[in-house]
């Protein structure tokens, strides 16, 4: 009798021991980390999607993800590109990372931030990143130092952008591989899918983290011709030119993400693989001219780079069959791209990055247990765009339904989702509470507004190093972005902050065109036509000739040299002797006449 009470207390103790680990340490046999796939649009509104209400656009694909996905209806982003990048990436506002802006020296990552590639690095997994960055062309800066494992993008914030490629166009381009040039065939949108569904497929055996950014539907709004013609014949009340362009484009992002998820089911990872769709700001393509609308903003005000709803407001779709994230949900909440990352390590149970810093994201994982639960949190999205951000320029503070935009006008987009009818005098209690957010808030953002970000000189992980006129700090309008203001001989100035990492002699070089594009100074480039390639919304012109006669670079107060540049010459070049240190560089052309115009493209060579 006594033997058999033994060994039953003996079966019930390792049966409850057994219990209680695998609830307090889930096995890998019990749980298989999920892949992560995240599909970013670029300057795709909320209503540019069918399932939003678009009677117009074609999206099959994107709306049966909508109708299987649990759906974060009130979702917010930055008014612009690079800002929502940079908090989706570090779960961190933008303006505390650095990232206010799209050019002028403010959309460089700062170097302490961690990212969400860095999570899934040092969580095991593979990291694939595909299109657009635009957080950082220079080391430190760029995708593969910051915890991506392969990449292939382009550079800037856009395809054709003055840190591009020369000469890109979307179509036949040459992108960054792993931050080598590489030829590639095909539309932009379908390079990226390709190459992103190569990725999976090479490391479907192992957790893997696909980051798929198109730069599509951004202008240029160059677009193949199949995906043109589907709306081409609608009039000019439905859809203008540039719409329908914008449309094609988002269409062949629908195709893209059709083929994506088809291939997953191939491989037989796609019920084991989380899938978000997101875009990264509000529509550029709604128009609406003294009440006569084209495109569709779903009742909202504003767009792309706007304070007021539609200009960040977007779509944020979440799909994991394995964990019971595939049923048609609408989760109505607040929450933001800061979210993101949090919620990941949540789901795919891993940890935050190492020596990450404060969160400004929460994991929205409680929300999705229970989609009915409701939050009571504010948030602050702004978009500033200028060298020195300013108190309360183009800001919305957000909590529940309650929007206060500027620190002036309060909406409750429940009844007034328009925006139409500022209640701030007949709620003045909540203004000073949003107020009070959004002092604070200011107070955290703002600890290293004056410190500027430099590129490094000298290092052996990029030796030489290329800038451009993208990223000087200067008003806007001085900084000329894209190849078609190159081309052009659009007028810059300005400076790069520079942190010279070792003394020594350097080749300092400037360039008219960049070196990859082989043209003298004083040459130019033959144009592009749309008959070359039928897809371009318009032509690239021909460079024109700006007759320079000398170049001058100065750094710090040390270095200012001039020399000649003849009609024979490809580059300026400098043997300069720099000291170690961060300090400021200008580098400039001037024609016969004194005229003076940034170097669009310098080289600095540690010899």
């Amino acid at each position: 009798m006594n033997y058999f009470k033994s060994v039953l207390l003996m079966v019930l103790a390792i049966t409850l021991s057994s219990c209680a680990n695998k609830k307090e340490n889930p096995s890998s046999e019990a749980f298989k980390k999920p892949n992560v796939i995240i599909v970013i649009t670029d300057d795709q509104g909320y209503g540019d999607i069918g399932a939003h209400g678009n009677k117009v656009i074609k999206t099959p694909n994107i709306d049966a993800l909508h109708n299987e996905s649990y759906r974060f209806t009130d979702f917010h982003v930055g008014p612009t590109c690079a800002p929502t990048r940079s908090g989706l990436m570090t779960g961190r506002y933008a303006n505390e990372v650095g990232v206010w802006h799209t050019v002028g020296g403010w959309s460089l990552l700062r170097e302490q931030e961690k990212t969400m590639a860095d999570m899934f690095t040092e969580a095991g997994y593979a990291t694939g990143g595909f299109g657009k960055w635009h957080l950082g062309d220079n080391y430190p800066f760029r995708p593969e130092d910051r915890g991506f494992q392969e990449t292939v993008m382009h550079g800037g914030g856009g395809v054709d952008q003055t840190p591009d490629y020369w000469g890109n166009t979307y179509f036949d381009d040459t992108y960054f591989h792993n931050g080598k040039p590489q030829k590639y065939e095909g539309y932009c949108t379908d390079v990226f899918f390709r190459e992103a569904t190569r990725f999976i497929g090479e490391n479907k055996d192992k957790p893997f983290f696909c980051y798929i950014a198109t730069n599509a539907p951004h202008g240029p709004y160059h677009v193949p011709l199949n995906y043109y013609n589907i709306y081409k014949d609608l009039g000019d009340d439905v859809l203008k030119e540039n719409q329908k362009r914008f449309y094609g484009m988002i269409t062949n992002v629908d195709d893209n993400l059709g083929k994506l998820r088809s291939t997953l089911k191939e491989l037989n990872i796609a019920d084991n693989t989380i899938l978000i769709f997101m875009t990264d700001n509000g529509t550029t393509g709604y128009y609406n001219k003294k009440g006569v609308e084209t495109g569709f903003n779903a009742g909202m005000r504003g767009t792309k780079g706007s304070e007021y709803e539609g200009g960040h407001r977007v779509p944020f779709f979440i799909y994991w069959k394995d964990g019971n994230i595939s049923k048609g949900t609408d989760i109505n909440e607040l929450s933001a791209n800061l979210d993101v990352m949090p919620t990941l390590a949540e789901l795919c149970r891993i940890d935050l990055p190492k020596d990450h810093l404060d969160l400004a994201g929460q994991s929205l994982v409680p929300f999705i247990e229970d989609p009915s639960k409701t939050d009571n949190r504010m948030l602050i999205t702004d978009s500033q765009r200028i060298q020195v951000p300013e108190k309360w320029r183009k800001s919305s503070v957000m909590q529940n339904k309650w929007r206060l935009v500027n620190g002036k006008e309060l909406y409750n987009i429940e009844t007034d989702k328009s925006q139409k009818h500022d209640i701030a005098a007949e709620h003045p209690e909540k203004v000073e509470e949003m107020k009070a957010f959004y002092e604070n808030w200011w107070k955290r953002v703002s600890v290293q507004f004056d410190e500027e970000i430099y590129f490094k000189i000298g290092t052996a992980e990029e030796n030489p190093i290329t800038l451009t006129c993208h990223d000087v700090h200067a008003d806007n309008g001085n900084q000329p972005w894209n190849q078609r203001y190159i081309r052009s001989g659009a007028k810059g100035k300005g400076y790069w902050s520079i942190d010279i990492k070792e003394e020594g002699d350097y080749e300092v070089s400037l360039r008219r065109y960049p070196i990859e594009a082989d043209v003298l100074i004083n040459g130019t480039v033959p144009p592009i036509t749309k008959e070359e390639k039928p897809g371009l919304q318009n032509d690239y012109v021909e460079g024109v000739n700006l007759n320079y006669t000398k170049a001058s670079i100065k750094i710090g107060d040390n270095v200012s040299e001039s020399v000649a540049v003849s009609n024979d010459d490809k580059s300026a070049n400098f043997n300069v002797h720099l000291t170690k240190g961060k300090t400021q560089m200008n580098a400039s052309f001037f024609n016969a006449k004194g005229e003076e115009n940034i170097a669009y493209y310098v080289y600095i060579k540690k010899k």
